[in-house]
């Protein structure tokens, strides 16, 4: 297939991956801040460290409350990693590469978007606010199933589950990356009185509540929740399912000799680590170097089958 047409296949998914998980984050975060008693110190300003765009969000607004820090992170297009900006980047790649899959796939986005444009002014209360996040993940979701039962499983769908996984895992950590302040040393006691709470809604965030109970049989508590979301390699949004359905996808395309090392050193790593003993700090960094390392491989990506920007 064409070079310019698995770049586009390979963003559109990361794009709609984006949109659906920033969806879901803010979804729960939004339970999270409703449910929590007023003297416990979680902030809409975690929100902003959790998506890396503090610095972006104060060229803009002067305070992080839940109006500005709602409209930066969902509704506006000055951000590029608003969902709604994401959701405009995703339209616009699936807009182009039409032809490389079923009509009903390019329809549902289009749907999402339009119906996104056409509410934005309703995301300034909190009732149209869940509406639209509610929409949009059923929609992300559909879009999800019908390509997985619809669309033959070719190199263009090997793309598109390429940029899904590689989104995903990149997601997942920046929604643990969390647990830094969760943990911290020096949380109050208030803080600790909830924090099984506090990861109930992190496991919510990502689906994953009834997969953990399930497998792991005891109540919720932050070592058993990273070591879940971190290394199990059955649940499909854990950093180690993710990692290893990017390795599959090169398989499938026939990747260069090699391409993969990044990704074995740092699933290597990742099984490594004790998770149970980890600090606020080294659990921090480890997340930061998963990131990285995940951006080495989209580079990677980008140089083996991509055209080079000019």
């Amino acid at each position: 297939m064409l070079s310019r047409s698995a770049e586009r296949l390979y963003w559109l998914a990361r794009y709609l991956e984006r949109t659906e998980n920033t969806a879901r984050l803010l979804s729960v975060y939004m339970n999270l801040m409703f449910d929590m008693p007023m003297d416990v110190e979680i902030s809409w300003r975690n929100l902003l460290t959790i998506f890396g765009a503090e610095e972006a969000f104060f060229r803009l607004y002067d305070v992080p409350n839940e109006q500005n820090t709602m409209r930066f992170l969902l509704t506006d297009t000055a951000n590029p990693g608003s969902l709604f900006s994401s959701l405009n980047f995703a339209r616009e790649n699936i807009r182009t590469s039409r032809e490389l899959m079923p009509d009903e796939a390019w329809q549902q986005v289009n749907e999402m978007y339009l119906f996104a444009k056409k509410n934005v002014e309703t995301a300034t209360n909190r009732r149209g606010r869940v509406l639209i996040l509610n929409e949009i993940m059923r929609g992300c979701q559909c879009f999800t199933g019908f390509l997985s039962g619809a669309m033959s499983h070719n190199d263009s769908l090997q793309f598109i589950r390429l940029g899904r996984n590689v989104e995903r895992a990149d997601m997942t950590t920046r929604i643990l990356d969390i647990a830094s302040i969760l943990l911290a040393d020096d949380r109050s006691d208030r803080l600790r009185q909830h924090e099984n709470a506090l990861w109930m809604h992190v496991l919510k965030s990502l689906s994953a509540l009834l997969m953990y109970r399930k497998h792991r049989r005891h109540r919720v508590n932050s070592g058993d929740v990273l070591d879940y979301l971190l290394k199990d390699l059955d649940f499909p949004r854990s950093v180690s399912h993710c990692i290893n359905e990017v390795e599959t996808c090169f398989k499938r395309l026939q990747k260069p000799e090699g391409l993969d090392d990044n990704l074995n050193a740092l699933v290597s790593s990742l099984m490594a680590t004790d998770i149970y003993c980890i600090t606020p700090a080294q659990l921090h960094n480890l997340l930061d170097d998963i990131q990285v390392k995940l951006g080495v491989t989209h580079n990677q990506v980008a140089s083996t089958w991509f055209l080079a920007a000019h």
